[in-house]
């Protein structure tokens, strides 16, 4: 059975690209990643209580709904997370109850205000299966920031950087540069899946179309019985992150992450369809 997760910053074609910089060791040897992911959807303190912060519907809080993703991405372009640490805290303590029959975030909201039961803020120290360190945070109610999702691979032999608001970009520094520092490579054809959309580089791609590649893997892989699109097992993978990290929060201890079976896209090559 094909399944399919919607972990679509993966389908970037500068996330292809630098998958293939760290993959075919232009990075050399791995040594730490650096990912953020901020946000301010809920940085109004007078927005309601949706089930986004309630417990028993939600679950995890910044965790589970945008650090799986960038957890998901730090797997994709280097390798299994194998233990993690965490801290995490929420600012607004409290939220008004939306009126009858409101379930928007933006919607207007009754006087009566009921505790935030999850975290607002996450941030992980991490290692991974072979040695390679890492950081991770992110905020639901940053000021400022809308979809400020980056991540950032180092290695002994350079070093790249991509982010989610500059989505056709990426910075990448290699050692043998004329002058040694970050170069901005404009994706193009060849990077990914960019030549399904656009015709050559410095023409824009857009995320509705990461969304379009989803599907377009996941009915590939329906057609040909070959798992191509982000499987139920990457989901869990990332899933049993957040659970580790959920356990560091309540004993301040790193927790090794709990090893998953079944086929990992992430550890696979790049799917062809």
């Amino acid at each position: 059975m094909v399944t399919s997760v919607g972990f679509n910053y993966r389908h970037a074609p500068a996330v292809e690209r630098a998958r293939e910089l760290v993959r075919s060791g232009r990075l050399g040897r791995i040594t730490n990643v650096r990912g953020s992911l901020l946000a301010g959807y809920s940085s109004d303190p007078a927005a309601p209580l949706t089930w986004r912060f309630e417990r028993d519907r939600a679950g995890s809080g910044v965790l589970g709904d945008l650090l799986s993703h960038g957890l998901d991405l730090a797997q994709y372009l280097v390798g299994r997370i194998a233990s993690v640490t965490a801290l995490a805290e929420t600012f607004i303590t409290e939220r008004p109850l939306p009126g009858a029959g409101i379930v928007d975030r933006s919607a207007a909201a009754t006087g009566d205000r009921r505790p935030v039961e999850n975290e607002d803020y996450a941030a992980l120290l991490f290692r991974f299966d072979d040695g390679a360190v890492g950081t991770m945070d992110s905020s639901r109610v940053m000021r400022g920031p809308h979809a400020e999702y980056t991540i950032e691979v180092y290695g002994t032999a350079g070093s790249i950087r991509w982010d989610f608001q500059r989505m056709n970009e990426l910075q990448v520094c290699l050692d043998g540069q004329e002058t040694h520092g970050y170069t901005t490579v404009y994706v193009a054809p060849g990077d990914g899946e960019f030549a399904r959309f656009q015709p050559g580089a410095g023409t824009a791609m857009g995320y509705d179309d990461l969304k379009t590649i989803e599907a377009a893997q996941f009915l590939a892989s329906v057609r040909s019985g070959r798992q191509l699109a982000p499987s139920v097992a990457d989901g869990l993978a990332a899933a049993s992150i957040v659970e580790a990290a959920e356990a560091s929060l309540a004993d301040g201890a790193w927790h090794d992450v709990a090893r998953v079976d079944g086929l990992l896209t992430a550890d696979a090559p790049t799917p062809v369809f």
